[in-house]
């Protein structure tokens, strides 16, 4: 599976996460992971490190995903999304017109903080495209928060029931666009930005 290299140094590897794919098993411990992918391809390059993600994706969200090459390198990523120094923006098609052209949705999750940023950018009959910014990182907090404020994201399944709207999608239109961070072994800022992905191009196109 081709899965495009978006940056990559001697500690790093960022790629495009294509919607659909898992980034390390479930319980149900599936072998098609964007992971095993990854490693397999270096194993048949005959390199011998091996990739770790520094975050996490859901399975049906695309776009930047951060692997490091080793586990120290890992933990030092990972501290820097713990200490919340990465910052990351999403496009997100959500359901209906959203009141306010930018707002805070600051609803705890399961008893801990959780702080969404966002800002329209489009408006369409049925739907918003909005800049989300999750100023925290909870699971699944983006969908999580549009629902509880009642503009579910386009294509959700898991938080909405599809029968409540008429605009259908086949997959959920949520989408890591942007990603920057201070480099943890070189320290140089980098900023990184990856366009929608054709499927969420078409929706755009037909809606």
């Amino acid at each position: 599976m081709n899965i495009p290299v978006v940056y990559e140094d001697d500690w790093l590897l960022v790629v495009d996460k294509p919607s659909g794919l898992l980034v390390i098993p479930t319980p149900k411990n599936e072998q098609r992971t964007l992971t095993n992918i990854l490693n397999e391809d270096l194993k048949k390059r005959g390199l011998s490190h091996r990739l770790h993600p520094a975050h996490r994706l859901d399975r049906e969200t695309s776009g930047l995903i951060i692997y490091t090459k080793g586990k120290s390198i890992q933990k030092k990523m990972m501290d820097e999304f713990n200490q919340r120094r990465v910052k990351k923006t999403y496009l997100a098609f959500v359901q209906g017109s959203l009141k306010h052209n930018e707002g805070l949705i600051k609803n705890p999750l399961e008893g801990l903080s959780a702080v969404t940023k966002y800002k329209v950018i489009a408006k369409r009959k049925d739907f918003s495209l909005a800049k989300v910014m999750p100023l925290t990182g909870r699971t699944n907090q983006i969908r999580i928060h549009f629902k509880q404020i009642g503009h579910p994201i386009v294509g959700e399944t898991k938080y909405a029931f599809r029968r409540d709207f008429k605009l259908k999608a086949k997959r959920l239109c949520l989408h890591a666009h942007e990603l920057e961070f201070i480099h943890p072994i070189t320290k140089e800022p980098i900023a990184l930005t990856i366009g929608l992905p054709a499927d969420m191009k078409d929706f755009l196109q037909k809606h």
